[in-house]
C-alpha cells in the first residue's frame, strides 16, 4: 500500500479554502491521490480530506505540520495530518458473543483492516482461546460488584497499550460517563438494532412483537447518553411475518459484523468528522 499523508480539516466555510490548500500542496510538488470536501450549508461549515503521496513531498510529517499551521490558523481550522504508515492501535472489548470479534480478527489477520490490535479485553473468559489463536494478548477483567474498580482496570490496560481506538465488539456493559469522556470520539460501538428504534434489551423480540419488516444494526460513537452517540454506519435486512425471533438474531449477527467492520474501516482511514451529535463521512 502506497504511503500517504491524510490531511483532514474543518472550518467555517469561505471562498478559496480548496484553492489555498491545493496551492500549499502544489508549491511543494505534492501529488494529491484523493480529495473530498463537503459543506453543511445550514451551518456554513466546511469539511475536507486530502490524501497526498508522502514521497512526493520534500519533508516528513512534523515538517508538514509546521508548514501548514499558518494556513490552518488563518482559516480557523480544526485539523490533523496523519501518516498511513503509522497504524491505528485498536483495542477490542467483548463479552461472550463471538461474531463481531471473530469477524474483526479475521479481517485484521487477512490484511483487510490496516491496524494493529495490541490486546482484547473481556469481562468473561469464554473467548480467550479464539483471541490467543491470533497471537493477541487477552485480558479477562471480571465484572464484580465494584464496577468502578472494573473500569479502572480496563482504563489502565487501555492506557498501557496506547490505544488510539476502542471497539466494543458486543461488549455487554455500559461505559460510565467518565470513561466515555476520557476516550471521546475514540470508542466505537455496534448496536443490534436500527437506532433509534428498539433501544435497550432484546431488540429483536421487540421488533417481532411490532411485526417489523426490516431489522438492522447501527455503528456509532459512544457517549455518556446510552446508544445516542453520533452514528457512523447502518444497514438493514428484510424480514417477514414468518421470521421468528431466533431467525432475526441469526440474520442480525450478519448485519452487525458487517456494519461494525465498515464503521471501523472508515474510522481508521480518518474519513469521519464528528460534528455535534452526527457525523460527516468523506468516503
Amino acid at each position: 500500500m502506497e504511503r500517504v499523508f491524510r490531511l483532514v480539516m474543518s472550518c467555517p466555510d469561505n471562498v478559496g479554502i480548496v484553492a489555498k490548500v491545493s496551492q500549499f500542496i502544489a508549491q511543494y510538488n505534492g501529488s494529491i491521490l484523493e480529495a473530498n470536501h463537503h459543506t453543511e450549508k445550514n451551518e456554513n461549515w466546511f469539511f475536507m480530506r486530502n490524501e497526498i503521496t508522502a514521497n512526493s513531498l520534500p519533508f516528513g510529517l512534523e515538517q508538514f505540520k509546521q508548514a501548514f499551521s499558518p494556513i490552518a490558523d488563518e482559516l480557523n481550522m480544526t485539523w490533523q495530518v496523519t501518516d498511513s504508515n503509522i497504524r491505528h492501535r485498536v483495542i477490542l472489548m467483548c463479552s461472550k458473543q463471538s461474531h463481531c470479534l471473530a469477524d474483526i480478527l479475521n479481517r485484521w489477520h487477512s490484511g483487510d483492516l490496516n491496524c494493529d490490535i495490541p490486546c482484547v479485553i473481556s469481562n468473561h473468559d469464554d473467548l480467550r482461546e479464539l483471541v490467543q489463536w491470533y497471537g493477541i494478548p487477552f485480558f479477562h477483567v471480571p465484572m464484580g460488584s465494584d464496577k468502578q474498580q472494573h473500569f479502572s482496570q480496563v482504563s489502565e490496560i487501555i492506557d498501557q497499550h496506547h490505544a488510539d481506538t476502542i471497539v466494543l465488539a458486543r461488549y455487554m456493559q455500559i461505559l460510565p460517563a467518565n470513561v466515555c469522556e476520557k476516550y471521546h470520539g475514540r470508542v466505537i460501538n455496534i448496536h443490534h438494532s436500527f437506532l433509534p428504534s428498539f433501544a435497550g434489551a432484546k431488540p429483536y423480540h421487540q421488533a417481532f412483537e411490532r411485526g417489523v419488516k426490516l431489522i438492522g444494526a447501527t455503528c456509532h460513537y459512544v457517549t455518556a447518553d446510552l446508544d445516542a452517540g453520533p452514528i457512523i454506519d447502518q444497514d438493514v435486512v428484510r424480514i417477514s411475518h414468518r421470521t421468528q425471533p431466533e431467525d432475526m438474531v441469526r440474520l442480525g449477527k450478519d448485519v452487525e459484523k458487517l456494519v461494525l467492520a465498515r464503521g471501523l474501516h472508515l474510522h481508521i482511514e480518518d474519513r469521519i468528522f464528528i460534528h455535534g451529535n452526527k457525523t460527516v463521512i468523506l468516503d
